[in-house]
């Protein structure tokens, strides 16, 4: 037994100079707020925070979406969020439904896979 309790955080993908790019979809749309990164990291990428839930960005030199491999973001009114992606031309589609959820699958600006979900 590991006494694993929950994720700190988790961390997506982006290629070089993307920064304000996720700022202006994790800020703007999803509602996130930007926090500091520690000085002794890399100045490049962006962190986010929401509450409890912690979002890394970090610049890959190779970058290559993420298109199967996802977070997925527990959401309390699911609706409002995909209008306001619907209506700032984000692709939102619908997936299988998994049971005690309401879902929805979108991508970030460089077409890393998310899934927002909400309780039912």
């Amino acid at each position: 037994m590991t006494g694993l309790l929950a994720y700190d955080h988790v961390q997506l993908a982006i290629p070089e100079g993307g920064e304000d790019r996720m700022r202006g979809f994790f800020v703007d749309l999803i509602g996130m707020r930007e926090v500091p990164k520690p000085d002794t990291l890399s100045p490049q990428g962006c962190w986010f925070a929401a509450g409890e839930v912690a979002l890394h960005v970090g610049i890959d030199p190779d970058f290559t979406p993420a298109t199967k491999a996802h977070p997925a973001f527990l959401i309390s009114d699911l609706d409002a969020l995909r209008e306001r992606l619907e209506q700032a031309g984000v692709a939102c589609r619908d997936d299988k439904a998994v049971a005690g959820y309401r879902r929805f699958f979108t991508a970030d600006p460089f077409g890393n896979r998310l899934e927002f979900m909400q309780k039912v």
